[in-house]
């Protein structure tokens, strides 16, 4: 029987649930598999060879799959990682960044956007040189926000903690003219309510999951690779962490969407 080959998502932790969720919303017919390293998340703290290190582990694990395609759907990877694992495999690699800077470029109206990830993302300039080698004279604000994705790896998306932790982040942030905030790091969409209500509500914020699944779309278009049949697919979520955790918050952010397959907790470990 004909099985179709998987998109591979892999990710820090559970942000790439963001990206997965738009590319089963926009590409129903795909089969996802998808890996999210909480045991060793976050990456934002870490050095860029120790990232890549882990990012080449992942994808050894994932090629046992024979996916089609490569979603590095983790903005610190994307930043540090995504040349080195485009030079290592045979299949399109996709990352996060650009997409993002694209959508947001394509949202301002002001020309001053904000950016908002892990240290490993800010401290890299990736969203900054992607922007501007877009728009060259765009105002780019940059903060890192390191407390923010242990929050939504624990669940904990909305409390007085979150809040709290998340104003003293960004608050400051409104003194800018900025009309648009991309949410650099696939964690911060589960926040999103409570970063808009601490950022206020005429800034625009831009996740980078809905750009990103339109060009995995259109790369899987052009080279003819598209998923065929009506049949749904069945996609596959592991982790290297609690699989307890990560099941919660996934069945959570994804809903009726997917069918959880015991046998794939059970993941070597890795590094």
């Amino acid at each position: 029987m004909f099985v179709q080959q998987p998109i591979a998502i892999l990710d820090s932790g559970v942000g790439g649930l963001t990206v997965a969720r738009e590319v089963m919303r926009q590409l129903p017919r795909e089969r996802i598999v998808y890996f999210g390293d909480t045991a060793r998340a976050p990456y934002g703290p870490r050095d860029p060879e120790e990232v890549t290190k882990f990012t080449r582990e992942i994808v050894d694990y994932l090629t046992q799959f024979r996916p089609k395609m490569i979603v590095i759907a983790c903005n610190t990877a994307t930043a540090f990682a995504l040349e080195d694992i485009r030079a290592r495999v045979n299949i399109p690699v996709v990352g996060v960044i650009k997409p993002g800077a694209r959508a947001a470029i394509g949202r301002t109206l002001t020309g001053c956007i904000g950016v908002i990830g892990t240290e490993g993302t800010i401290n890299s300039g990736a969203y900054e040189n992607a922007l501007r080698e877009i728009s060259p004279h765009v105002h780019v604000i940059s903060e890192a926000c390191p407390l923010f994705v242990p929050l939504v790896e624990k669940g904990n998306f909305r409390s007085f903690e979150t809040y709290e932790t998340i104003r003293l982040s960004i608050g400051h942030l409104r003194q800018y003219p900025m009309d648009s905030l991309i949410l650099g790091c696939t964690h911060y969409p589960f926040l999103a309510d409570v970063i808009q209500e601490v950022i206020g509500p005429s800034i625009n914020l831009i996740s980078s999951a809905d750009e990103t699944a339109r060009e995995v779309s259109d790369i899987l278009h052009v080279k003819g690779n598209l998923a065929r049949g009506d049949e749904l697919p069945v996609h596959q979520f592991s982790c290297s962490g609690d699989p307890l955790i990560f099941k919660s918050i996934t069945q959570q952010w994804l809903g009726e969407q997917i069918e959880m397959i015991p046998v794939v907790w059970q993941v070597p470990q890795i590094g």
